[in-house]
């Protein structure tokens, strides 16, 4: 991704998450955090420093549109830090040392479980940062759940549709 590339898609993406997708629940549980779509697009190239500041930038924006103090850049600076060894455990051998991680680059499979394992590791963290207790294990555990699914959908879909062009 070229510089000014990655930042129309990072205000596009905060501004979908803070305008639309965070007005997204279903039963009070599933709403989609469609803006990691945009940590786990950036070019297999990138620093990991590089990589968390821009996590961290992209968090603080969501955090201060919605009103959540430093949590969505915690979950973001944390998947961030572990992208590149999700991304090495799903690289098939021979792909290229460059590439933009996706279904086109990745193939269907290893890139949904990227995808999943990154999600997870976001959604996860944001969650319990969110409840800050485990007394309610089974609401938790839901809310991760219905998270990570919807996100996954959100992601899956985009990136079908990006992959047709």
């Amino acid at each position: 991704m070229q510089k000014f590339q990655r930042i129309r898609w990072f205000v596009f993406l905060v501004l979908v998450q803070v305008l639309v997708l965070n007005y997204v629940h279903i039963n009070h549980y599933a709403t989609p955090l469609f803006y990691i779509y945009f940590i786990l697009k950036v070019d297999s190239d990138i620093g990991r420093k590089n990589l968390m500041l821009w996590a961290f930038a992209l968090g603080l924006c969501v955090d201060v549109f919605s009103n959540t103090p430093g949590m969505n850049a915690a979950a973001s600076v944390l998947l961030a830090f572990c992208r590149p060894l999700l991304l090495r455990s799903q690289i098939l051998r021979g792909s290229p040392d460059v590439f933009e991680p996706g279904i086109r680059a990745m193939g269907f499979s290893h890139f949904l479980r990227y995808a999943f394992i990154g999600t997870l590791v976001h959604v996860g963290m944001l969650d319990v940062l969110d409840a800050f207790s485990f007394v309610h294990m089974r609401a938790l555990l839901f809310a991760v759940v219905s998270d990570v699914l919807m996100t996954l959908f959100c992601i899956v879909c985009v990136e079908l549709v990006r992959r047709r062009k």
